[in-house]
């Protein structure tokens, strides 16, 4: 049976002491480009790094004394492996949690230190959720699910309380959907107390069953996962998410992880948060104008995780300066011999670009016998100061050519 508002309740008072309160942060870019009010719900500064510690901790608290002793066992990305974990803990309760080969080593690092066993199996969630069956059967242990389950859903619902409490004018609110447990537990909070809310779900375009679900009436599978945003690469919603989602929620868009990549390094630059892929779907539908805001809407995006690895952030933000013309590429030939780089270095240093990496060519490129070709990666302002840039080389002789972003097979 699925939770109610009184459920909901229940598990904010549970977690009082248990889980943040987390801040609700107005973004003043987004709020001044889409002439709404936009907030953020900063989930990625909870306990355990993602939204996960709520449900987690709300559904653990209900076993009964045998089902403690036995200990829990759950399939996960990684938010819900952390979340389950430090849950348990709390109540001394011993956890299995089976993470895909691939997890990142964050999230599975951040488990173990939670004091759960980590067990990695397959190559997605799916994979692992089917062996984390297997060892339940074999060792008796309780399967806490990561997403279809009242207890569960109970405990993401607090989120749509805080919203409502803290922005009681919310008319739309935009919720990452990977099973569907935050979403489902969001909007049943938020349209018992206020119907009229527009609660709008966000998948990454790389795994994104929900919608082929609700045009088909029932949950499906979708062959493949591949996505930046692993939170929420799940490839089929619950029985129980599904239904609860295709009663409450009034859409559901998709983001690609370039749309994503964007809203990482949005929540980096203007709001100064570390989100990772999945919890940054909700800004990215906002940036990628896949949710449409009215004049005066008071839109929240939840920020539902941000246990991203260090080096994809730093790929991520190294590409999306790439994209916004922040770093370029350009290449170019000159005479071989001592002292010819020194003007072309201060060249761009008066320009007012800065070199960030320089690659001498010879062989490789076929440069002219007496030359030598240059490759530079320049940092500039934006794609008008790069221009000017370019345009100073070409006036001092040189002959430039920019290169352009490849188009890689996916």
């Amino acid at each position: 049976m699925k939770p109610n508002l009184d459920d909901i309740r229940a598990a904010q008072i549970a977690l009082q002491t248990i889980a943040h309160n987390t801040p609700i942060l107005h973004d003043e870019r987004l709020s001044r480009d889409k002439h709404s009010h936009v907030y953020l719900k900063a989930e990625c500064l909870q306990r355990s790094g993602s939204f996960k510690i709520r449900g987690a901790y709300n559904r653990v608290r209900q076993l009964n004394a045998d089902e403690r002793q036995r200990g829990v066992i759950a399939p996960s990305a990684g938010n819900h492996a952390q979340g389950l974990a430090l849950g348990a803990k709390l109540f001394g309760v011993p956890a299995t949690i089976v993470m895909p080969q691939f997890a990142p080593l964050t999230k599975v690092n951040n488990t173990k230190a939670h004091g759960a066993n980590v067990v990695l199996h397959g190559a997605t969630f799916d994979d692992a959720r089917a062996y984390a069956h297997t060892l339940a059967q074999e060792q008796g242990l309780v399967i806490v699910h990561p997403f279809d389950d009242a207890g569960v859903i109970a405990g993401q619902g607090t989120i749509g309380l805080e919203i409502l409490a803290a922005l009681p004018d919310c008319t739309v609110l935009v919720v990452p959907i990977g099973g569907g447990g935050l979403i489902s537990g969001i909007a049943i909070a938020a349209k018992a107390i206020k119907p009229n809310l527009r609660v709008i779900g966000v998948q990454a375009a790389g795994c994104a069953p929900v919608r082929q679900s609700l045009n088909s009436g029932a949950p499906i599978t979708v062959p493949s996962a591949q996505t930046i945003a692993d939170g929420i690469a799940v490839k089929r919603p619950g029985d129980m998410t599904f239904a609860i989602i295709n009663e409450l929620v009034d859409d559901v868009v998709e983001v690609t992880d370039d749309e994503i990549a964007q809203g990482i390094a949005h929540c980096v630059q203007h709001n100064r948060l570390v989100v990772e892929g999945a919890g940054a779907t909700s800004v990215a539908a906002l940036l990628a104008n896949k949710v449409l805001l009215r004049a005066n809407d008071v839109a929240c995006a939840v920020l539902a995780g941000g246990n991203i690895d260090g080096n994809l952030l730093s790929r991520v933000i190294e590409q999306v300066m790439v994209r916004d013309g922040r770093y370029m590429l350009v290449k170019l030939a000159m005479v071989d011999r001592p002292g010819s780089l020194s003007p072309l270095i201060q060249l761009v240093a008066a320009n007012g670009a800065n070199i960030i990496d320089i690659f001498h060519r010879r062989a490789l490129w076929l440069a002219p016998l007496g030359k030598v070709g240059l490759e530079l990666v320049l940092e500039v302002r934006d794609q008008q100061h790069g221009s000017a840039v370019l345009q100073a080389l070409r006036d001092a002789g040189y002959v430039v050519e920019r290169e352009s972003l490849g188009a890689w097979a996916e």
